[in-house]
């Protein structure tokens, strides 16, 4: 599976030391511009007034602990275009005896698309033995995601976010990043460098921003989440220094009115239904040229209670009215 190493760019000019410090080399008035006189109505295929795509991330709905199948057509059913599937489920329907084949099948079927995979694999951390342990543990999960026709994996800093890890330098992570690049590249699926709030390493935009150029490789891409961006303290007025046409898949919440520092990951509600500025973010992400997946990703105890099929149903409709107001 190919990757289009034009749209790989992280800011205007890969790499360029000016887009880091702050600046574009497109005005990103000019980039919405662009899109929308090639495809007015957003991306081909999509219903007018949609510019982004819908995925569910079965996070949201893990509560109820379905196979992969189930998440699935709960998914289709809901209005979803894409999943999200998290690795462990992918091994478990594996452990069940199904063929990867055949679920690739089924999920082609249902009309949907693998945007991206959720997986926690060690390939950041300082200690040799685990990072080799990690990287052939991430071989064999993009293998996994490839084998099911997914596009993408998530790289987070799993090993690094905790107070007790190491601070490692962002020159070092960036090398790492990109042997993980390499290896995608060789199987297949591009590995998203995952940006998570709580990381010692990677929890503002600026530094994966950073990791993500410095590894100087045309797949490298960023997987932003907009509750990690305000509990790593990031700016969402730092999104319009990004080329969006090089962000694929963003995880979508909303989070109620409390101190930074005590939200947790539990407390994620769907989108409008918290303080979030969704408004600014949408807008800034269509004028950067954004058009990917807008990825629904919770891990709400109340949510899990309730029917997967009514949460996804909702969680979709949030998204698409949010959106709807937004970019009115």
């Amino acid at each position: 599976m190919g990757v289009d190493p034009s749209r790989r760019a992280l800011l205007g000019k890969a790499g360029s030391a000016m887009a880091l410090a702050g600046l574009t080399s497109i005005a990103p008035g000019a980039v919405a511009a662009r899109e929308r006189a090639a495809a007015p109505d957003g991306v081909a295929g999509r219903p007018p007034g949609e510019p982004f795509g819908y995925c569910l991330n079965t996070s949201t709905i893990s509560g109820a602990n379905l196979t992969i199948v189930e998440q699935a057509k709960i998914a289709a059913k809901a209005g979803y275009h894409a999943i999200e599937p998290w690795i462990r489920d992918i091994v478990d329907y594996e452990k069940k005896g199904g063929k990867l084949k055949d679920l690739a099948r089924q999920i082609a079927d249902l009309g949907l698309s693998v945007e991206d995979a959720i997986g926690f694999d060690e390939w950041i951390v300082d200690d040799d033995a685990r990072r080799a342990k990690g990287m052939e543990a991430m071989k064999r999960d993009m293998d996994r995601v490839a084998q099911i026709g997914g596009k993408r994996i998530a790289a987070p800093p799993i090993g690094a976010n905790n107070k007790s890890d190491p601070l490692i330098p962002l020159p070092v992570v960036a090398q790492r990043y990109r042997a993980l690049l390499e290896l995608g590249e060789k199987i297949g699926v591009q590995p998203l460098l995952e940006l998570w709030g709580s990381s010692k390493n990677l929890s503002r935009l600026g530094e994966v921003a950073f990791v993500a150029i410095e590894a100087s490789h045309p797949n490298a891409s960023i997987l932003l989440d907009f509750y990690h961006m305000h509990k790593g303290g990031s700016d969402f007025a730092g999104l319009s220094q990004l080329n969006g046409a090089a962000l694929h898949v963003i995880h979508t919440n909303d989070w109620p009115d409390l101190p930074r520092e005590k939200l947790t990951d539990a407390h994620r509600v769907y989108p409008g239904d918290g303080v979030a500025p969704l408004g600014q973010i949408l807008r800034t992400l269509r004028d950067t040229g954004f058009r990917g997946y807008l990825s629904l990703e919770l891990f709400n105890r109340d949510y899990w209670k309730q029917s997967p099929a009514k949460v996804a149903r909702a969680g979709i409709e949030k998204m698409r009215e949010v959106v709807r107001k937004s970019l009115a």
